[in-house]
């Protein structure tokens, strides 16, 4: 990001300085400006992008991965930063797994369809998590479709469970996330 944004920077000086110094105004000395301001603009829309995977980094932390034989896409969702897909993570001897929304932490739209053998899930289902696909390049960002009514699992959660949640800065609604804005 960093390199993008000091190549966007060395485009329009050197065209600015350029055009002051020989004092020509000439066409191909005002070329590089729009390739500068467009490669800030594509730099500003990743940053969104790096969000997410700043998120999933924080969770990776505090969570180990487990493995999970099953991932069910039911749904998707097209929005402005990237496809919001509605799963349900399959957990041995449970049932009832909560819906989850997902989003790839990449911004890829494509779902992986990898995940339907099973996927490595960082993270608690009541509060959110990481989903790392094995055999492809998808890492997805998690959290429940319904956050109110998982609500009662979260408070049946440890002190334990709840700080680890916290830690990573799970125990909260998405509201601000890319992946809750709609596409309108």
């Amino acid at each position: 990001m960093f390199v993008r944004l000091l190549t966007s920077v060395f485009l329009v000086a050197v065209a600015v300085v350029t055009s002051r110094v020989t004092g020509v105004n000439s066409f191909f000395l005002v070329l590089p400006i729009p390739f500068g301001v467009g490669v800030f603009i594509l730099t500003v829309y990743r940053v969104i992008h790096g969000i997410r995977v700043t998120q999933c980094a924080r969770v990776l932390r505090d969570y180990p991965l487990e493995f999970h034989p099953r991932v069910i896409k039911k749904r998707e969702r097209w929005t402005q930063y990237g496809n919001v897909f509605q799963v349900k993570v399959t957990t041995r001897g449970q049932h009832g797994a909560p819906l989850m929304l997902a989003i790839n932490a990449a911004g890829h739209r494509r779902w992986p369809e990898e995940a339907e053998e099973g996927a490595w899930l960082a993270g608690d289902l009541p509060f959110g998590g990481v989903l790392v696909v094995p055999g492809s390049n998808a890492m997805l960002f998690l959290k429940p479709a319904d956050w109110d009514k998982t609500a009662r699992k979260r408070e049946e959660a440890g002190a334990e469970r709840i700080a680890r949640a916290q830690r990573a800065k799970l125990n909260k609604r998405t509201t601000y996330a890319v992946m809750m804005r709609s596409s309108v």
